[in-house]
């Protein structure tokens, strides 16, 4: 089976290569040629100059950039996926998008007998070098089943939720449910370390317990140290972010800590944090508490 990857960043790179290892033809193509041309020395595969190269000939186009309007571009744009695949072939769009767009551009692929997967990920960019994401999907059954082999190349879990649109919805559900969570365990580190506790060792015991989270196993020691330079960067979280607010808007739904925790990450893109992992919300919060402090020694 050939396949096409598209999007060659800290997810989709490791993802391909996921691909080349278990023994597909891949092709990538990526906006800055550089980085295929790394890839493809990396894992001896081949790149395309355009998208529509590179899905030419693929049983399988995955692709994984950066919001909706990225997708549009590499799929329907003039030397897009659209020009280059062929009948039967399957498009799975990793990117978290929008469940509209999902919906779409399943339509737009239905009418050139293709398939089309949307199939947001969670995990993050040690998930996709371990091979082990969680991967969410919509689209029809037999267009999922036909990416299934492929996906499972990097995911430890693969879910069909629904129709098209529902991987990108189930997404959404996710990162609303990251965000709520990762603010309990800043506060609850603030808290920890004010009261004089040993916090390292009172989130060993309680990650025993009923507060247990991924986050707390996977981020307290960074956290504790003042470390965010790595992970899921804030810039992406609030994209996420604003589709899940926007999407609950439309279902006439008030969202009101996922609305409270979007702007915390507003406040933390102020302090020069674009760029930091998500659990960055503790920053936010030792930096509030030492301007009070210094506030109540004037």
């Amino acid at each position: 089976m050939k396949v096409a990857f598209l999007g060659l960043g800290v997810m989709g790179f490791p993802m391909a290569g996921h691909l080349a290892k278990a023994g597909y033809e891949v092709c990538v193509y990526n906006r800055t040629a550089s980085k295929a041309e790394l890839w493809s020395n990396t894992f001896s595969g081949r790149m395309a100059h355009t998208p529509a190269e590179a899905a030419r000939g693929a049983d399988i186009v995955a692709l994984c950039v950066g919001n909706d309007d990225d997708v549009r571009e590499v799929v329907s744009d003039s030397d897009g996926v659209f020009d280059g695949i062929a009948a039967g072939a399957v498009i799975v769009d990793h990117t978290t998008a929008s469940a509209a767009l999902a919906r779409e551009l399943a339509t737009l692929s239905t009418a050139r007998d293709v398939g089309f997967v949307d199939a947001p990920v969670s995990g993050g960019q040690a998930g996709a070098e371990n091979g082990a994401l969680t991967v969410m999907a919509g689209g029809a059954p037999d267009a999922f089943k036909k990416a299934l082999p492929v996906m499972e190349s990097y995911a430890k879990c693969v879910r069909l939720l629904g129709a098209s649109g529902a991987g990108q919805l189930a997404k959404m559900v996710n990162q609303i449910c990251i965000a709520g969570v990762v603010q309990g365990l800043s506060e609850a580190l603030l808290f920890s370390e004010h009261a004089g506790l040993d916090s390292a060792a009172v989130i060993e015991v309680i990650s025993q317990g009923a507060a247990q989270s991924w986050q707390m196993e996977n981020r307290y020691k960074t956290m504790l140290a003042g470390e965010y330079e790595h992970g899921f960067a804030v810039d992406w979280m609030r994209k996420d972010l604003s589709i899940v607010l926007s999407e609950a808007q439309r279902l006439g739904l008030d969202l009101p800590i996922t609305t409270l925790v979007d702007g915390f990450y507003g406040d933390v893109q102020a302090m020069g944090g674009a760029r930091w992992d998500t659990s960055s919300l503790l920053a936010r919060l030792m930096d509030q508490h030492s301007e009070v402090s210094s506030k109540d020694k004037l």
